[in-house]
């Protein structure tokens, strides 16, 4: 049979993909990760005793719009990278959008008068909070490869990486409501490793776990 007749026999019959299906994928696959993660952090970590005056507060959901934006922006650079060959740089380049404006809250804390650098830096809880965020990005990545695997992604390292950094963000915003830390430069250092690590080992999983 020649290459051109094998082709035709392949593509016989094929019906354009129903409208909304890789987002409905990946939803689905999100929903059941992000589950398990608050499940985790729920027996495992528990919420923050304080977490409802917490949340009268601003600072509270400066953490949380950070985490969710990441996790937001990263959550198109999947859709489109489902889909073999999409563009997605526009959504790379604004992920710089909440780092940086979290980069100029943070030098505005450190720059204040009388402001105890090291405290708003290392907190309290800096040796646990990246591998906490990362333990918990687990179950959401799990849930994302799977959801990836029935779509078509083709550059598989950056379509693993973008599911790690949803995972990450996600599992940031989900340590959150655990963590008792709400200073700017903390949450650029140390939550932004444990995304970055996510999204590191999402790379490297993502290579060969969703090859055809």
């Amino acid at each position: 049979m020649k290459t051109d007749q094998l082709i035709a026999l392949l593509s016989e019959d094929l019906a354009p993909a129903r409208r909304g299906m890789v987002l409905g994928w990946l939803l689905l696959g999100l929903t059941g990760g992000g589950m398990l993660a608050v499940l985790a952090m729920m027996m495992t970590l528990k919420p923050r005793p304080d977490l409802a005056l917490a949340m009268a507060g601003g600072p509270f959901w400066m953490k949380i719009t950070y985490t969710a934006a990441l996790a937001v922006l990263g959550l198109v650079i999947v859709q489109r990278q489902a889909r073999a060959g999409a563009e997605c740089r526009t959504p790379i380049m604004a992920l710089a959008a909440p780092v940086v404006a979290l980069i100029v809250l943070a030098a505005v804390q450190l720059s204040a008068y009388q402001a105890d650098s090291a405290a708003l830096l290392m907190g309290q809880t800096w040796t646990v909070c990246p591998w906490a965020i990362l333990a918990l990005a687990v179950p959401v990545y799990a849930g994302l490869l799977l959801a990836l695997r029935q779509l078509a992604p083709t550059r598989l390292p950056l379509a693993g990486a973008a599911a790690g950094l949803v995972a990450g963000a996600v599992a940031a915003t989900i340590y959150g409501f655990h963590c008792p830390e709400t200073a700017a430069p903390f949450i650029l250092v140390w939550y932004s490793l444990g995304i970055v690590l996510a999204a590191g080992l999402g790379s490297l999983v993502g290579r060969w776990a969703l090859r055809w």
